[in-house]
């Protein structure tokens, strides 16, 4: 084996960068003599190193430098050049991945503000559990920076559990909620999962289905029962409406969304008409929001919830047969597009 001590101008290659002062830059570069000698880089400036200290060369320590520097590079990076590859995991910054309180106003809808923050209307809903497109002013909206479902921790969890239950990536959840170091979770945390999914169990407006008996003997004219729910919403002092009524519910839910009707436009066949000469657009294109009114008879009144253009519009209704809402009672339900639009029905904007 011969090792050949020699200097030569210091040339930096790209790999090795030169520092220190003009006369510490005289570096002799102690290498194998020819690039094809049976020894390597690494093994040759250990030698050389040893060499110059025993022999206290002046160049010794810039020697042992190099020896020690490239030792490094040889056990961090398997390849043939001294460019160390390491894997990189690139996260969302921090500000991407806050969560946003919004109050709502006048006009607001769950599509709209969906379309404001770049996600999509089912995630705006599963964040603040609600059914409806149409949303009262002053309610106060979680806002989730991407698609998915915000999770509370409790006791027990686990990572591997939530991913399987909402379907959920393993590395992506754990990346954009810094679990990596940890890859534990306390109690109480409040995290977020990318593309996750509720469970059916989980999404707004879940009724567990259940068994109706039919018995003999029921006194149907006093019967308020069916699928609908009682309404929580108080009464305002300007509804001069029937209580438990169509007309009732529709002045009381405009009201809460901020978007109040005539307390005296009679019963439910005169609602187009007089929302006209009061000013109101009146026509046959279904919004969220809006007064659905058809006649006949002393006519019916409902309230549009949610709008899926070409497929179907959500409704909400009291006192409605169609679904289940009897008397004070709530139902929600859809009627399909071409129905909604077929020009028996008249929208009150």
């Amino acid at each position: 084996m011969l090792v050949a001590l020699a200097y030569r101008p210091p040339v930096h290659d790209g790999t090795t960068p030169l520092s220190g002062t003009s006369s510490q830059a005289q570096v002799a570069q102690v290498t194998p003599q020819s690039a094809e000698s049976t020894v390597d880089k690494v093994t040759a400036t250990s030698i050389a190193s040893v060499y110059a200290d025993t022999t206290n060369l002046p160049v010794s320590n810039d020697v042992a430098n190099l020896s020690q520097s490239l030792t490094v590079e040889s056990l961090l990076s398997q390849t043939s050049t001294n460019v160390i590859s390491k894997p990189q995991i690139v996260q969302a910054s921090a500000g991407s991945r806050s969560v946003i309180k919004y109050t709502t106003v006048a006009g607001d809808t769950i599509p709209l503000l969906a379309q404001k923050y770049q996600i999509s209307d089912t995630t705006m809903k599963w964040a603040n559990n609600l059914t409806s497109d149409a949303l009262e002013p002053g309610k106060v909206l979680t806002i989730l920076p991407v698609d998915g479902v915000i999770y509370t921790t409790k006791d027990g969890d686990s990572i591997d559990a939530i991913v399987s239950k909402y379907g959920a990536d393993r590395v992506s959840f754990v990346t954009y909620n810094d679990l990596e170091l940890t890859g534990t979770l306390v109690a109480g945390r409040q995290l977020i999962i990318p593309g996750g999914s509720l469970p059916q169990t989980e999404r707004p407006g879940y009724v567990a289905p259940r068994v109706v008996t039919v018995a003999s003997g029921i006194n149907y004219t006093s019967y308020s029962g069916g699928y609908g729910t009682s309404w929580g919403g108080g009464m305002s002092s300007g509804n001069r409406y029937g209580i438990g009524q169509c007309t009732w519910y529709a002045y009381e839910r405009r009201l809460q969304l901020g978007n109040p009707v005539g307390g005296m436009w009679g019963n439910a066949n005169t609602w187009a008409y007089n929302a006209r000469i009061s000013g109101f657009l009146v026509d046959g294109n279904p919004t969220v929001g809006a007064v659905m009114a058809n006649g006949g008879g002393y006519g019916h009144v409902a309230i549009v919830e949610s709008v899926n253009p070409g497929e179907s519009i959500t409704i909400s209704e009291m006192n409605g047969y169609r679904f289940g809402g009897g008397w004070n009672r709530v139902g929600h339900g859809e009627i399909e597009w071409s129905q909604a639009t077929s020009g028996m029905y008249s929208y009150i904007h």
